[in-house]
């Protein structure tokens, strides 16, 4: 696999070592605070607020900002106030490891050039459906609310890889699947590694460690995941015209099985890269 992340680009060039990446990542960490965890801190939400609000995410598309002003929660010029605080103190990986010392200014716009160069066959900025696939927005859609969600509600940070036709599956470690019908029919599958599984029954069962939960109590919360994924992208195709059902959850496969798509069906593949070598694909099965 040539996706990577910048610091690891970095230190596979010998630009800078380990260490001094993990020290610049803590910086950026405790720099780089997420929405909820700013207005905590600017004494805006209580923690009861935050987890109100992440709780109301899982139903509706919303940013954690319009979402906190949609509940009442803070008013349209607070949630301004904490975006503008956002925005006044983002660290950038480069700039965290010019802070810490390991770069200087110069040397880390050279590297970030040669980085932008080897990744550019990889890079996704947007969601783009092979030409030729039909309904493609409802696809563009789905597969934005997935990484809205692995976002918003698994905390997970990553990289999207260019959406191609597949004609296999690989359920790595574990293959959740919905079946929806109506106004299109097919079937929505998310394949995860081991620690993506990890991260998103963390999320979901609002742990901190989950390593003691027996399989059946991890792989529900890959279900349910899935699920409000699936319950998000029906309620916004309306907006497309198309009415979708779904079924309940299942999981599909387990334990790197490999698979072929069956023939009546066109295959797309929407890769995920994760900074610590996890990865995860979803892949939308289409009823031709």
């Amino acid at each position: 696999m040539a996706v990577k992340f910048f610091g690891q680009f970095l230190v596979e060039r010998g630009a800078v070592d380990p260490e001094k990446l993990l020290a610049a990542i803590d910086l950026q960490e405790r720099t780089n605070l997420k929405f909820g965890e700013m207005a905590l801190a600017m004494g805006l939400i209580s923690a009861a607020d935050v987890e109100r609000v992440h709780d109301a995410q899982r139903g509706e598309d919303l940013r954690f900002g319009d979402m906190a002003v949609k509940l009442g929660i803070l008013s349209t010029e607070q949630m301004q106030q904490v975006l503008t605080r956002q925005k006044n103190n983002h660290l950038y990986i480069g700039e965290a490891l010019v802070k810490i010392g390991a770069l200087s200014s110069a040397r880390v716009e050279e590297l970030l050039e040669a980085f932008k160069a080897d990744q550019a066959p990889y890079l996704a900025s947007q969601v783009v459906i092979p030409a030729g696939v039909s309904n493609p927005a409802i696809w563009e859609m789905t597969a934005d609310l997935t990484y809205k969600m692995l976002t918003r509600v698994a905390n997970l940070a990553f990289r999207p890889g260019p959406c191609t036709l597949t004609q296999t599956l690989d359920a790595k470690h574990l293959a959740a699947a919905m079946d929806f019908s109506g106004s299109l029919r097919g079937r929505y599958l998310l394949a995860v590694s081991a620690g993506v599984q990890q991260a998103i029954a963390r999320a979901i069962l609002k742990e901190s460690d989950v390593s003691g939960e027996p399989k059946e109590v991890l792989d529900d919360t890959l279900m349910e995941f899935i699920n409000i994924v699936c319950g998000n992208v029906a309620a916004k195709a309306t907006q497309f015209g198309h009415s979708l059902e779904i079924d309940p959850p299942i999981i599909f496969a387990e334990n790197q099985q490999q698979g072929s798509v069956p023939v009546e069906f066109t295959a797309l593949s929407f890769p995920l890269y994760f900074a610590d070598g996890e990865e995860a694909e979803l892949s939308l099965w289409i009823a031709s």
